[in-house]
């Protein structure tokens, strides 16, 4: 029997290429992971390295290295199929490994390519979300603490966020809640669970919350250059398809970011009578939080209106509200996680509700479901539904507080039986040299004396080649 007509080479499916997978989705998705992993390494690395004190730049960076590596191998081992396995109970998964070669080659749960790339893909964003809650306790949290933290609250608490929101089989997924790429599974979470560890932990130095100036401004804009650009894979690829829908996320994602930096930027000038290169940082990360939640299920005026209100409502919590409440002072959240993260989200996820598009929410989440912001429901004459989706995104914001504030007291609580969450006075003092041994910057002629001993280069040894002690 003659074919009709035969694929050119490329297209031809082989056990490398099976008949259920598309190479260009599969090659995108790659690629979004990829993104989203440089804005944690080197991306938040050198941006926390940057912005802190001097004697904290080594730690601060070491903890996002840290953090990033324990993440990615928990997840494979168990944390994966707790988030978007078969569901155990409603809101999380039957543990099991990531690390099986038939599993990893099987079809992923969405989309059309492997299980391996959707391991990799969601791994990046489980070890970003950790990464952005060390940001609240820069300066002072005791980094064996930290060795704990980090596998315990991935495990207790970023696994039942994301299967009750991501997984399809998740209670808040089947009520219809729109999170389009972690406005509440990454970013209001690791807000509210780095407050909350920022409490348990405690402050820093008087000295160090009174003056806390960055060692490295360039190098902090690097970081957040970093962090900016890879937002297209961070929102670019949750549509799990090259697709309208995920050109419409990364324009949206930049509009909004671009709005919301300005507008910090404007409100900085008007009330402090000076443009601040720290504040339009503030407002870039603000931007690009606020809009995670839709960035593919709204159009491009209301993406403008999110960034006008990502730019100015966390602008107000963080520059009056917080000087003006005494609780809110007694926490020391170094990076302001609570109002870049916590805020940013929470406000990005009623505003879901409110602009999301019928037509652009049937392009994401497919015919099922009916997603309708209220907006579109006073339009469309189906208010009720409107309202109910406003509804079901503030049952989220409630449901991700208190799952967090709860484990990660729980979790903090348990660190400190073992060893302390804080580091001495004495050693906060001193910062990196007492942490690690090591220094960011050494003067010229002391450098052998600041380094750890063990990777010394002795002066007979050719250059390049380190001797261990």
């Amino acid at each position: 029997m003659r074919t009709l007509f035969s694929l050119p080479s490329n297209l031809v499916f082989d056990e490398t290429s099976p008949d259920w997978m598309n190479k260009g989705d599969n090659a995108w998705q790659l690629t979004a992971a990829t993104l989203v992993g440089l804005q944690s390494i080197p991306g938040l690395l050198i941006l926390y390295g940057g912005s802190v004190k001097k004697k904290w730049a080594v730690n601060s960076a070491f903890m996002v290295l840290y953090a990033f590596a324990c993440v990615f191998f928990c997840w494979a081992a168990w944390g994966y199929r707790l988030s978007f396995g078969d569901k155990m109970v409603p809101f999380w998964g039957k543990p099991n490994v990531a690390l099986d070669g038939v599993y990893l080659l099987d079809p992923a749960f969405l989309g059309k390519f492997p299980n391996a790339t959707m391991v990799f893909f969601q791994g990046v964003f489980a070890a970003i979300t950790l990464i952005l809650i060390a940001g609240a306790l820069l300066g002072r949290m005791n980094f064996y603490a930290w060795m704990l933290f980090v596998p315990l609250w991935l495990t207790f608490s970023y696994t039942l966020t994301a299967f009750s929101i991501w997984s399809p089989t998740g209670f808040l997924a089947k009520m219809g809640i729109i999170d389009y790429s972690g406005g509440y599974v990454i970013h209001l979470s690791s807000g509210v669970a780095g407050f909350t560890a920022a409490y348990w932990v405690g402050p820093r130095l008087t000295q160090d919350r009174q003056r806390f100036p960055p060692n490295n401004i360039l190098l902090m804009l690097f970081g957040a250059g970093l962090l900016w650009m890879g937002w297209t894979g961070f929102n670019g690829g949750d549509p799990y398809v090259v697709s309208v829908d995920a050109s419409l996320a990364v324009l949206n994602t930049h509009i909004c970011t671009a709005v919301s930096l300005l507008t910090w930027l404007l409100l900085d000038i008007v009330f402090f009578r000076k443009p601040s290169v720290i504040g339009a940082v503030q407002g870039m990360i603000t931007g690009l939080v606020c809009i995670t939640p839709a960035a593919g299920v709204v159009q491009g005026w209301a993406a403008v209106i999110m960034g006008l209100c990502s730019g100015s409502i966390p602008w107000f919590t963080m520059m009056v509200i917080h000087k003006r409440s005494e609780l809110l002072q007694k926490v020391d959240d170094t990076m302001a996680v609570l109002h870049t993260h916590a805020i940013a989200g929470s406000l990005g996820g009623i505003l879901s509700g409110i602009f999301a598009v019928p037509k652009l929410n049937r392009l994401f989440y497919g015919a099922s479901g009916n997603y309708i912001g209220l907006f579109y429901g006073l339009a469309d004459g189906r208010a009720g539904h409107g309202l109910r989706q406003v509804g079901v995104q503030v049952i989220g914001i409630l449901f991700v507080v208190i799952l967090n504030v709860v484990s990660t007291s729980i979790i903090c609580a348990l660190v400190q039986v073992i060893v302390p969450l804080r580091m001495s006075e004495e050693d906060m003092e001193i910062g990196d040299e007492a942490a690690h041994g090591e220094e960011a910057y050494a003067i010229w002629g002391d450098e052998e004396e600041r380094l750890d001993p063990k990777y010394v280069l002795p002066k007979s040894k050719a250059a390049g080649h380190v001797e261990m002690a």
